[in-house]
């Protein structure tokens, strides 16, 4: 049995990438960036005024200078078409380009314009006030993303900003979901009172969906060898297949030895975790992937966060992924040697709340859950107030 660093670290020493492709970045939301983005100008690429105002040369202004003459309106996304003499200024717009030499704006609500002439209410000035300085943004071919990212909004403008248009990502794996059991039904089918509706299949596709992943293939199978074996025969062709329920060591549980004999190499099965203990991850003889999570619901759901979406990240080319560490606002004990996840809500203060649930088959135990915390292995108990480490959902 595998402990929980060495299961996470074989996953990564099995992530490699699905390829790149080129999309159009309206196509682009969150997909994960394959290339790193370089500025194809200053931003900004002009001297640009930040307010309303007028704007003038401070020169004139330290030579005593306090009513100009306005020669000109400056609108953004046009050129100015005077050039200033001493005592004179023009009056610009937010987003306009500063003329040349122009390097001090006066905003309008400091200022009296009175038949073309204006002056001002206040007594000092700074050079460059309410003036963008070209290139203080972001200079010319200074990188502005580094790949990987997932794009999200605010990269997808600033990369429109930036004037691409097409983007390189990372490729999308197909998937396949296969879950399991003579006991489970579909939401919609009359129930038995020894029947449990298949819950994780809906689970799971909501989970693939946060990757912008949908499954190719997405079917049911009952506890039955020939029917297990046609199945995953066809779900094994995939990047990535998902297999629910049937992994444990029950009369039932047929999926690793089908897998076996499907020739998926078991790269290893049962982790010293709670819950999720009997998860099974191998490859196929075509290069991909087998997750075959537990049945319970809050099983499946931890599996895939911490294994599945571990896979997936260093696919996309991750170095490292993104975990947190905050303070639980109550001491937890356990009994075990093993490590264990427990569902928890993020307080306000910004600690951690635990949640009250029935054991990895409680329906309800993961509902208004923030994330997942860790009670480490070698820990007996997290004492209050201690922090530890917090994987968000």
């Amino acid at each position: 049995m595998e402990t929980f660093d060495s299961a996470q670290r074989l996953l990564r020493e099995a992530a490699s990438s699905f390829g790149c492709e080129e999309v159009d970045l309206h196509e682009a939301d969150n997909r994960f960036l394959a290339v790193d983005i370089v500025a194809d100008r200053d931003y900004p690429p002009f001297n640009r005024a930040a307010m309303d105002g007028y704007a003038f040369r401070i020169e004139d202004w330290h030579d005593g200078i306090r009513t100009y003459e306005v020669v000109e309106v400056v609108y953004a996304g046009a050129q100015h078409k005077q050039e200033l003499k001493k005592g004179q200024c023009y009056k610009i717009m937010t987003g306009a380009a500063c003329p040349e030499r122009i390097n001090v704006i006066i905003k309008l609500e400091d200022a009296i314009e009175v038949s073309g002439t204006v002056s001002f209410t206040v007594d000092r000035v700074a050079e460059f006030q309410h003036i963008a300085r070209q290139g203080e943004d972001v200079k010319q071919y200074e990188v502005v993303l580094y790949a990987p990212q997932r794009c999200n909004a605010q990269i997808i403008s600033l990369l429109a900003s930036l004037g691409v248009s097409r983007v390189s990502v990372y490729l999308l794996p197909s998937v396949s979901i296969v879950t399991t059991g003579s006991e489970v039904i579909q939401p919609d089918l009359p129930i038995s009172p020894f029947q449990i509706r298949n819950s994780n299949q809906f689970l799971l596709r909501s989970l693939l969906k946060k990757w912008s992943i949908v499954p190719q293939l997405c079917t049911h199978v009952d506890d039955n060898v020939p029917s297990l074996q046609a199945v995953l025969r066809e779900a094994l062709k995939h990047n990535i297949t998902i297999i629910n329920g049937g992994v444990s060591v029950g009369d039932a549980d047929y999926v690793p030895t089908v897998l076996g004999e499907l020739g998926v190499k078991v790269l290893f099965h049962k982790v010293s975790i709670k819950p999720g203990k009997p998860i099974l991850v191998g490859q196929t003889t075509g290069g991909g992937i087998v997750f075959a999570l537990p049945g319970n619901p809050l099983s499946c759901l931890v599996t895939f966060t911490v294994f599945v979406e571990e896979y997936l990240y260093y696919c996309f080319q991750y170095s490292q992924r993104m975990i947190y560490k905050l303070p639980v606002l109550d001491s937890r004990r356990k009994k075990g040697e093993l490590t264990e996840f427990f569902p928890v809500k993020i307080h306000p203060n910004g600690g951690l709340c635990m949640l009250e649930y029935n054991g990895s088959g409680d329906i309800t135990a993961a509902l208004g859950a923030d994330g997942f915390a860790i009670h480490p292995h070698e820990m007996a108990e997290i004492a209050q107030h201690s922090w530890t480490y917090f994987y968000p959902l």
